[in-house]
């Protein structure tokens, strides 16, 4: 696994999985690896041999665990970069084992991939046949009795969305061209993600709706809250990428955490002056994102140290997505804000030069 730039959750995880399995003496639903106890202390952490995936309200984990463990299947929602799928991913590896039965959702995802579809080289020499059936991640998780996860559901097409229904109620899908049908085996569920600020969104039916139980996944509710998520995700993912060891200074962490934090709720953080949001969601994702690079720039060009002309681009790029209403949103924070603090002169000279 040294090859693999991201391993899977239950492959980085092992041993902590293995660990909460041995201890563990609780109830545990049918097909599940561990028990509901299990599954949220393996994703929340238990502050000593098991690092939290997810930082956030407790309760919302041990509401979609719980849904887990019922016959509704759960649907994840919130803005972009709220870990929907990194909840989703560590969810289905503490519960199947197995987080790779993934469907991702585009407007160009077809029925097959709820379904199933077929090899047509043995479809025409052999005519239908279980053999010459290919089945979907759907299908397997339904026949192994494991998690299947369905990414950005929403941007599906509708009649696309549409093929869960009989999944969902019945628990079966039929094959009618071999007059057969698959049922679900003990375990089965599903988790999909969905958000509603990207643009070609398609509204989930009333009928495919009512089968999931929603849990809306917040953002994280204090600027400390989000320091704590970017130090921690930097830090694994410098150790993932083995990128050289490099000074980062919780400083730099919390100045691009509270720009990110100011112009996403048009407020600054003392509450003092209103700012312009750009038309960017500046995510804590986005925020993880640009300081990575910023280590990235530290450690290869420069001293080794993290310091503000390192994260500069990468926060005028993730703030101007939109090149002229954004630029000025940006422009106009930079001058009436960052300028003010004193403490901040080297961060607002390096975006300045960046801009």
């Amino acid at each position: 696994m040294t090859t693999v730039l991201r391993a899977h959750a239950e492959d980085q995880y092992a041993e902590e999985l293995a660990i909460l399995a041995k201890d563990d003496d609780r109830v545990r639903p049918p097909g599940w690896k561990l028990s509901p106890w299990a599954v949220t202390a393996y994703i929340l952490g238990d502050g000593d041999r098991i690092t939290p995936k997810y930082i956030g309200p407790r309760r919302i984990v041990e509401v979609a665990v719980a849904t887990l463990a019922t016959d509704r299947a759960l649907l994840l929602l919130g803005v972009p970069g709220t870990a929907k799928t990194w909840l989703s991913e560590h969810l289905a590896a503490a519960i199947s084992g197995d987080s790779t039965l993934l469907v991702q959702g585009t407007a160009g995802t077809a029925e097959e991939a709820i379904r199933y579809g077929w090899n047509y080289a043995r479809l025409l020499s052999e005519g239908p046949s279980r053999q010459a059936l290919t089945p979907s991640p759907v299908m397997r998780a339904m026949a192994e009795g494991r998690i299947a996860r369905v990414e950005e559901l929403t941007r599906m097409p509708s009649d696309v969305q549409d093929a869960l229904i009989t999944v969902l109620s019945e628990k079966t899908l039929p094959i009618p061209e071999l007059n057969e049908e698959v049922q679900a085996s003990r375990g089965f569920n599903i988790i999909a993600t969905a958000n509603d600020r990207d643009r070609g969104v398609n509204d989930l039916s009333s009928a495919l709706r009512r089968r999931f139980n929603t849990v809306v996944l917040p953002v994280p509710a204090t600027a400390e809250e989000e320091v704590d998520i970017v130090s921690r995700r930097v830090d694994q993912l410098g150790r993932s990428l083995e990128l050289p060891q490099t000074m980062t200074g919780l400083e730099e962490i919390r100045r691009v955490v509270t720009v990110f934090r100011e112009l996403r709720t048009g407020v600054t953080e003392d509450g003092r002056t209103k700012v312009k949001s750009p038309s960017g969601t500046l995510s804590t994702a986005e925020a993880i994102s640009v300081l990575t690079n910023g280590i990235a720039l530290a450690a290869h060009f420069g001293d080794g140290v993290l310091r503000p002309s390192d994260v500069a681009a990468g926060i005028v790029g993730a703030v101007i997505q939109d090149p002229v209403s954004d630029r000025v949103v940006w422009r106009e924070y930079l001058e009436t804000v960052v300028r003010e603090r004193q403490d901040w002169r080297d961060f607002y000279r390096a975006c300045r030069d960046a801009g």
